[in-house]
């Protein structure tokens, strides 16, 4: 048997992470980081199982450990689990938990720890973030004290991948999000929804007590208030600088700008159960229509890739050698005449701020669709209203996605049962491929089977993926230990434990 893509066996600790030392070769300890953010607001909160924005994210990673985890490659490495084994059929896996890890009140981790946090993600009363994820799990059994199986309905290869989302945080059996306790690096001192969240180490972290004694979590209303904030020296590091400022900021000599290449995607979605979009011409020629170099170069300011319609581009199955779609204007026309559509068609885009770029991304859709003969009428919400009630609903829309591999990311989004299915794709084929793909242990069997269903929704799924973004943060050059990472997530998935300050002035404004 192959080892499995995203681990069949996995053993060990850690991945690679190739830090930035701009402020000094070794790692200084003490000092208060503040950390900038945007985006936070009264639904702001420190329940490992339901984050929603980026500063949930933050806290998530902060409070809380997953029983295995993403390196800075996104490939999935052992974190509170020391190993995990699938037996021959791949429907029950047995976990070995890491000695000696302690939750914040010094509590010793165990397998009931890990039993109760599943049954309260599957909760069929209450499902949490994670549960969508773990469709065919019916039990976690305690075998002993360091030892754990989980038992699922039908074979799952990639388990381990799941096993790894932010959103799994192993918690103790009298958890209570009120007053969360996790096994994280950093235990919560104060939290206030939309403003500030204090962090402060945790002596007894089983990776060693962190170089920082407290991460301030500081939230901005806006952009414009967030890159000034770190320009006065308000902050020591912001999260996600807006692309088109990564070159100005970059020539302050007080900051140092970290990118990331991502496989973060903010995909237009068209309905496949709705006129026009049901016509998989029309789906191909919207394809058709775009000048995807220009749209990075607009939407992203040049920091990103071009996208071929597939998602996960990590993903070790991912299509290279598929032929690049490529903008062909009269193939469009000729597709939508085809449909019925021999004068062109007119649509609404539905757009919001929902990611930087998207709104400019619509804007930029608008001009290229023109020349097809496809007229498109733009509207712009808020991005409350965006994913309010009538999220799922738009006939074409846009959407927004961190880096994952293609099997979770197929199961949140593209299967008639996905919570996120927003073209609504309901394919019995790809439908087949996917459950085929996650039963299957051999490597190679499985990622042609996964192949296979990427090509198929790059020839008839719902999305336009025109091209993945880079991720750029922002850092005072006295903090250190900064360091790039796939996937997608701010701050090098905001491992604050491996950051340090310089001195102890900086952190007061005095760099």
């Amino acid at each position: 048997m192959a080892a499995g893509g995203a681990g069949l066996v996995l053993s060990g600790c850690g991945g690679t992470e190739a830090s930035v030392l701009e402020a000094g070769d070794t790692p200084v300890e003490g000092g208060t980081l503040r950390v900038g953010i945007t985006g936070g607001g009264a639904s702001d909160t420190v329940d490992a199982h339901v984050p929603l924005g980026t500063g949930d994210a933050a806290r998530m990673f902060n409070l809380y450990d997953t029983l295995f985890a993403y390196d800075a490659d996104y490939q999935v490495v052992p974190s509170l689990a020391e190993s995990a084994e699938p037996n021959e059929t791949g429907d029950q896996w047995t976990v070995t938990l890491r000695e000696g890890v302690r939750f914040h009140d010094g509590r010793p981790l165990t397998s009931a720890d890990v039993r109760f946090t599943f049954e309260r993600i599957m909760n069929p009363e209450d499902p949490k973030s994670g549960s969508s994820k773990l469709a065919t799990l019916e039990s976690v059994e305690e075998v002993d004290e360091r030892t754990v199986r989980f038992v699922l309905g039908s074979p799952d290869a990639v388990l381990t991948d799941a096993l790894a989302q932010y959103v799994m945080g192993i918690v103790p059996q009298d958890y209570d999000p009120a007053d969360p306790i996790g096994t994280g690096p950093f235990r919560l001192t104060d939290f206030e929804p939309g403003g500030t969240t204090q962090l402060t180490a945790f002596d007894d972290y089983w990776q060693g007590r962190p170089h920082l004694d407290e991460v301030l979590l500081m939230n901005f209303d806006d952009e414009d208030a967030l890159m000034n904030s770190l320009l006065s020296s308000q902050v020591d590091v912001i999260a996600q600088v807006p692309l088109p400022l990564v070159h100005v900021i970059s020539e302050d000599p007080r900051i140092q700008v970290i990118t990331s290449e991502t496989g973060n995607w903010v995909p237009f979605t068209m309905r496949t159960d709705m006129a026009p979009f049901d016509d998989p011409r029309v789906r191909e020629a919207f394809k058709l229509v775009i000048d995807r170099e220009q749209m990075i170069e607009v939407a992203f300011a040049g920091q990103g890739r071009v996208g071929n319609d597939m998602y996960s581009p990590f993903d070790s199955a991912y299509p290279l050698d598929l032929p690049q779609r490529e903008r062909d204007i009269e193939r469009a026309k000729q597709l939508l005449s085809e449909a019925g559509h021999p004068d062109g068609l007119s649509v609404e885009l539905v757009t919001a701020p929902i990611q930087a770029g998207a709104v400019e991304a619509a804007t930029v859709f608008v001009e290229q669709a023109a020349d097809a003969g496809i007229e498109v009428s733009l509207r712009r919400v808020d991005a409350t209203t965006f994913f309010g009630s009538g999220y799922l609903e738009f006939p074409f829309a846009q959407s927004f996605y961190y880096t994952r591999n293609f099997l979770p990311q197929a199961a949140d989004t593209s299967l008639p049962d996905s919570p996120y299915n927003e073209t609504h794709w309901d394919q019995p084929e790809f439908t087949q491929l996917v459950a085929q793909a996650r039963e299957t242990l051999d490597d190679a069997d499985r990622d042609e089977l996964i192949r296979q269903a990427m090509q198929l929704h790059h020839d008839e799924g719902g999305n336009i993926i025109f091209g993945f973004f880079d991720v750029a943060d922002a850092y005072q050059r006295y903090v250190g230990g900064g360091a790039s990472d796939r996937s997608g997530m701010p701050i090098a998935s905001f491992r604050f434990r491996n950051l340090w300050i310089e001195t102890g002035d900086a952190a007061d404004g005095e760099a």
